[in-house]
């Protein structure tokens, strides 16, 4: 049994985004911002959110939410995430207040010249917006403005300028939980998985780098839940435990660039602790990538490059394990670009 304790999950800046929009259309159409608002998240969860700030003004609500990432050293970590709504006609639409960044390259799974609030927390408060809207009896149409005092100087501390998202932070998250980041114990729990996979007999596991890939390689080989690792950024701390501890097939899936740099050689995947080499890409495409801002902007322009990376990446897992190995990459909306086997 592990000795490694327990680390409390926290909420994305997503959620904290939904949960202020929640609280701010009800003062909006109510005249009366709650003190505590509860949210959907993507995969079903239902946490409830203090209001930690609120104003009223004319046609204008705003409230604000304190971002708790739970054991996880997050940057935005005791952030305030701030949504003012105003009414507006044709549907939801989104805009940059202070600390949020703004789209100015391509690559990046939000159009250039948009607000950096990435496509799931938009979905998210579209949804929030359109529960409260048939409970409060509103038109659901609603201009929405997230802010993030002192995100600009947070922002800086992330890989945001270098991607090209200037003046703050993203609104960020696929599943609206942070997970702790402690190596130790998320590699432990990789290493349960393992163990848990063998006790029961699984022949067949899968890896991947987030909830996107999971989902995607989950539903193509048809497997249980337990046989899905955490794997996230670990793909050493998997692959070497399932080294000395064999199973018959194993599964690899994740997005272009965190797959890019396993096909590198990379066995850590978190982007503090390795990047993709873009002349690497450029020599497997045969083209010069280099001045592309992301893998996946890569891979768009060079529609090969996917298969090319995922064979690569296979090598790579095979110097590793002795198993039945494929690799899965997928982008962004989870559409299956690439499958080595």
């Amino acid at each position: 049994m592990s000795d490694v304790p327990p680390l409390r999950r926290g909420w994305t800046t997503g959620a904290c985004a939904t949960a202020a929009t929640r609280a701010a259309v009800e003062g909006l159409w109510t005249g009366r911002v709650p003190a505590e608002v509860t949210i959907r998240l993507p995969r079903g969860q239902t946490p409830s959110f203090v209001i930690a700030g609120a104003r009223l003004g004319e046609g204008w609500a705003e409230a604000e939410v304190v971002k708790d990432a739970g054991d996880d050293p997050d940057v935005t970590h005791g952030a305030t995430i701030r949504v003012r709504v105003r009414a507006s006609a044709g549907g939801v639409t989104f805009r940059a207040g202070e600390g949020v960044g703004i789209v100015t390259k391509p690559g990046l799974p939000i159009p250039v010249g948009e607000p950096a609030i990435n496509p799931v927390p938009r979905a998210m408060m579209d949804e929030a917006v359109a529960e409260a809207a048939v409970l409060f009896g509103a038109d659901p149409g609603v201009e929405i403005t997230v802010s993030v005092p002192g995100g600009a100087e947070i922002a800086r501390r992330t890989w945001n300028p270098r991607l090209g998202i200037e003046g703050g932070l993203s609104i960020l998250g696929t599943t609206g939980i942070v997970r702790p980041f402690s190596c130790a114990a998320w590699i432990a729990s990789i290493h349960r998985g393992v163990d848990v996979a063998r006790a029961d007999g699984l022949t067949h596991v899968a890896g991947c780098t987030g909830a996107t890939s999971e989902r995607v390689v989950q539903a193509l080989h048809g497997l249980p839940d337990h046989a899905m690792l955490d794997m996230g950024d670990f793909a050493g701390g998997m692959l070497k435990y399932i080294a000395r501890h064999p199973i018959p097939r194993v599964t690899v899936g994740g997005g272009v660039g965190k797959l890019a740099k396993l096909a590198q050689g990379a066995l850590d995947l978190h982007s503090k602790r390795s990047q993709v080499d873009l002349a690497l890409l450029s020599d497997w495409a045969g083209q010069d990538l280099t001045g592309c801002n992301t893998a996946l902007e890569a891979a768009t322009r060079a529609p090969d490059l996917p298969a090319r990376i995922a064979e690569e990446a296979r090598a790579r897992v095979l110097g590793i394990v002795e198993a039945e190995v494929d690799v899965v990459v997928i982008d962004r909306a989870g559409e299956v670009l690439a499958h080595a086997r």
